[in-house]
């Protein structure tokens, strides 16, 4: 089972993600639980989004809390919080980020390191800071677990249509061409 774990701010589209995933993942023949976290969220506070897949059915329905793979859609959250808690070794780290590499301090437990500008990426496509498929591009490329034209099926089947559904389009496109993907430790 790969569990991944989505962190992000109100607004910025963690849950969504999350749930495009689960359809993109779907679609490529796994099984799969996306499990939204809500509590007393506002637009900036940091939220969370968890999501497993499997090639055989799962019955688990908790949170994740050793996660394979970290998907960070805000640059600034890993100073407010412990996005790396409990992460399981070898692990994937998707981050929005205009930093570089060198740049971080980078867990033991994480092997990759995918990063991107996604913000600069959203507000040009989108006009918004809105990161959500742009990091899902990224994901993508980073960890190879889904592919892109499963992730536009995604997005058609449960998240947009006409134009926003082209500018999202875009926004994966984009993330998965504009990731800089690491091998670390």
């Amino acid at each position: 089972m790969y569990e991944i774990r989505f962190h992000g701010r109100g607004g910025q589209g963690a849950v969504m993600a999350s749930k495009i995933l689960a359809k993109a993942l779907a679609e490529e023949g796994k099984f799969v639980k996306s499990i939204p976290s809500f509590g007393f969220e506002r637009r900036g506070a940091p939220v969370s989004a968890f999501l497993r897949f499997d090639e055989k059915y799962i019955r688990k329905i908790t949170n994740i809390y050793h996660p394979d793979c970290i998907v960070c859609l805000d640059p600034t959250l890993p100073r407010a919080v412990d996005i790396f808690e409990g992460m399981n070794s070898n692990g994937a780290w998707i981050q929005a980020t205009k930093k570089s590499a060198e740049q971080f301090d980078i867990p033991k437990t994480v092997s990759k390191l995918g990063l991107c500008d996604g913000f600069g990426i959203a507000m040009e496509i989108i006009g918004r800071p809105i990161t959500n498929t742009i990091m899902l591009g990224v994901l993508a490329k980073t960890t190879g677990i889904v592919s892109l034209d499963s992730l536009n099926k995604g997005m058609e089947s449960i998240a947009f249509r006409d134009a926003a559904l082209e500018k999202n389009m875009e926004a994966v496109r984009r993330g998965y061409e504009e990731t800089a993907v690491h091998e670390v430790n």
